[in-house]
Order: C-alpha cells, then sequence, then structure tokens
C-alpha cells in the first residue's frame, strides 16, 4: 500500500497519474496546504521540507516503510519499483536528463510565473517578465525536442511525459491571458493532449475531489504557503 499525501496542484497530480498508470494501491491522504497542514509535525517527520506531494511506502526496501518525497523522486522510485514507465534501459540517460530539466527547470519557472502573475503584490514587474520568459524559453526547449517525436524520451509513455503533463496542464495560468496558451508550441500541445487523453488521467483527476480543500486566499493562507515572507515566530 503507498500512502499518498496530496494536494490538489501540479507536482501532486504527477504521482496520481502515476498511481493509477500502474495501478498501484494506494490511500490518498489531503494535505491542505492553504490551512498550514503541511508544517505539522507528524507531516515534517514525512518530508521535512514541508511539501507535496510526498508517500509512504509500507512494503519499502527490505520489506520496511519507506517514506520519499519531491515529485521526481517519487516518479523515478515507483517507477523502478514496479518497473513500468522508464522506457528502455538505452534510453535511462535522456530520461534522467528531461525528468531533470523538467524539475530544475519548467516546473520551478512556472511556478515562479504563476506566483507572480497571481499572488504577488503588483508593481513587481520584473519579476513577472523575468519568470513568464524563462517558462516559455523551457516551453520552447521541450517543444524542439519533440519534434517528430510522440513522447519526450523513446516511443512510449514514460515518466517523463507524466512530470510534463503535470505542469503543462497549468499553462493556462503560466501564460496568463492566452486563450490557448500552448498554441505556440505545437509539439508540446500534442503531447499534453497525448496524455491527457488516457484513461488514467480521468482518474488522477478524481483523486481526492471528496475532499473539501480550502479555497480562501486570507492572511492564514499567504502565512501557509509562504511562510518566508514572514518574520519566524520569536
Amino acid at each position: 500500500m503507498i500512502r499518498f499525501y496530496f494536494h490538489p496542484t501540479p507536482n501532486p497530480a504527477k504521482i496520481a497519474l502515476f498511481l493509477e498508470e500502474a495501478g498501484l494501491p494506494y490511500e490518498a491522504i489531503p494535505v491542505d496546504t492553504s490551512k498550514g497542514e503541511q508544517h505539522a509535525p507528524a507531516f515534517r517527520a514525512i518530508n521535512p521540507n514541508g511539501k507535496v506531494p510526498a508517500i509512504v511506502d509500507t512494503e519499502g526496501p527490505g520489506g520496511k516503510e519507506a517514506r520519499v518525497f519531491d515529485s521526481t523522486a517519487i516518479l523515478i522510485y515507483l517507477a523502478e519499483k514496479t518497473g513500468k514507465f522508464l522506457g528502455a534501459s538505452e534510453d535511462r540517460p535522456e530520461l534522467l536528463s528531461w525528468l531533470l530539466f523538467i524539475a530544475s527547470g519548467l516546473g520551478p519557472f512556472s511556478g515562479q510565473a504563476v506566483h507572480f502573475q497571481f499572488a504577488a503584490p503588483e508593481g513587481l514587474d520584473y519579476a513577472v517578465n523575468r519568470y513568464r520568459r524563462e517558462a516559455e524559453r523551457h516551453y520552447q526547449v521541450l517543444n524542439d525536442h519533440l519534434e517528430g517525436r510522440d513522447f519526450i524520451v523513446g516511443g512510449t509513455h514514460t515518466i517523463a511525459d507524466m512530470s510534463a503533463w503535470g505542469w503543462l496542464d497549468r499553462a493556462s495560468r503560466v501564460r496568463k491571458g492566452e486563450v490557448d496558451p500552448l498554441a505556440a508550441y505545437p509539439n508540446l500541445k500534442r503531447l499534453f493532449e497525448t496524455v491527457d487523453a488516457r484513461p488514467a488521467v480521468a482518474r488522477a483527476r478524481a483523486a481526492g475531489k471528496d475532499h473539501d480543500f480550502k479555497k480562501v486566499n486570507d492572511e492564514e493562507t499567504k502565512r501557509a504557503l509562504f511562510p518566508s515572507n514572514y518574520p519566524s515566530a520569536a
């Protein structure tokens, strides 16, 4: 059994998709980050960084319970555990390269683009321009790579495609104001639509839908999501 700690945001969505694609039994455990539940000692014992997603595998290496945090680490761990969605062995260097490209580039710059366009105070034009343009640059790099390819690595669906899907699903927020945010990146749009049409996606989207997450963006939410913006408690 996999205990899957999540909030309905891009990085946990990748893990929900893998779990559904692989048919792994799991328990979805909501962590309401707008209420600050990610900072609770019980959750920090699972992820010291206080972020979702995280998992606890009750049948980890040697039959012992194992924690894994960070979406890319979780994808690699689960793919190796199940032997699924890793692609061909000869493609492993390429797979790892694109996974880290998404983990260190496309994902973080997309997240910052969303933050400065939707959450930050007005007047930070430099930051808005910087992060949106860098997110778009990463889009272009991946779009160029996908020319003549059906998937990011090799000829089959892998965890690299799942990882990209998680953030491409929020392209309308990354590229705020664009009617068709992936139109300028046709290969990227094709990849997203290919992954998004898979039956497991609908099941992944439904995971945890019965939980009522906080939706009000009040002072509690801001302090919970962006604690480093505030002085440390004495």
